[in-house]
């Protein structure tokens, strides 16, 4: 078993580290970026070609992964910042407006699609990278508050919580010291789907060009608009696509292989206990007993 953690840790990261060591230390050496040549073209200085406009594609690749990388962080974190407090508060209250003010307005924006959203804010306004995490992050607000509220809800119920209530405790230290760390797990678990999430909606928004200029180094937009090419010069617009795809799958990975990591020595550990347990029971002159 323990082999089969160590596997999946070892895929996952195979699998992300390329794509987020590009994102990361691209900019720092990628160096001069050269004239621009022939659109669409293969070989001489250009080992992975050229693009639409006739710069060199791997210059490209790794100065676009930065923008992707900051803005899904920033827009997650965003999201949580704002989701979480509500989240908390929604459940821990025993007003029932207080609850109502907070998660009603948050049911409108969950029942508009996503990229929707995006798509008509953008028409209205012209947003830039900041703009687009913002965008992201408000979309991604209500279902995190929604599942916040629940996992919150759930450990308030609690004798614990109650008697802690008695005992005068604030607020504050009810909230998170107690509420708060036990919906650590269930937040866990939402951050690395939550994430993909929000790589893909960062990506697809660059793709149409939302928040990025038509020539921007950045991958999404990369695909965009090197596909024209896509059967002249192929890796103009496969490199960056398989990039993303891989930064995206690699994320939902690495979080569940941790995930499955944290639970799973738990459960030996109390598959110990009881063995321990029923050895007692089962010795000569035990004074254990079921």
């Amino acid at each position: 078993m323990n082999s089969s953690r160590t596997g999946r840790f070892a895929l996952a990261a195979g699998i992300i580290a390329v794509p987020l060591a590009l994102a990361l230390l691209g900019p720092l050496v990628a160096g001069d970026p050269g004239p621009r040549t022939t659109p669409f073209t293969s070989g001489h200085a250009h080992w992975l070609g050229t693009d639409f406009v006739g710069r060199d594609v791997w210059q490209q690749v790794l100065h676009g992964g930065r923008p992707v990388v900051v803005t899904a962080l920033a827009a997650t974190a965003l999201s949580y910042l704002v989701a979480i407090p509500a989240g908390l508060a929604a459940a821990l209250t025993h007003r029932r407006w207080l609850e109502e003010l907070l998660m009603r307005p948050l049911d409108v924006l969950l029942a508009v699609p996503s990229l929707l959203l995006i798509l008509l804010v953008a028409s209205v306004f012209t947003p830039g990278p900041v703009g687009l995490a913002l965008l992201v992050a408000l979309v991604n607000v209500p279902d995190a508050a929604r599942i916040v509220r629940a996992a919150a809800a759930e450990a308030a119920a609690r004798p614990a919580v109650e008697a802690l209530r008695m005992q005068g405790e604030t607020w504050w230290r009810t909230a998170v010291g107690h509420v708060g760390r036990s919906t650590l797990r269930t937040l866990a678990a939402d951050l690395g789907t939550r994430l993909t999430g929000v790589l893909y909606l960062v990506a697809t928004a660059a793709f149409l060009g939302v928040g990025v200029a038509p020539d921007a180094a950045d991958w999404a937009v990369m695909v965009d608009r090197n596909r024209i090419g896509l059967f002249v010069q192929p890796w103009a617009a496969v490199v960056p696509a398989l990039l993303i795809v891989a930064l995206t799958t690699g994320t939902n990975l690495l979080f569940d292989a941790a995930l499955d990591s944290g639970h799973r020595p738990a459960r030996v550990r109390a598959t110990r206990r009881n063995a321990m347990t029923r050895a007692l029971r089962n010795r000569p002159g035990s004074a254990v007993r079921p």
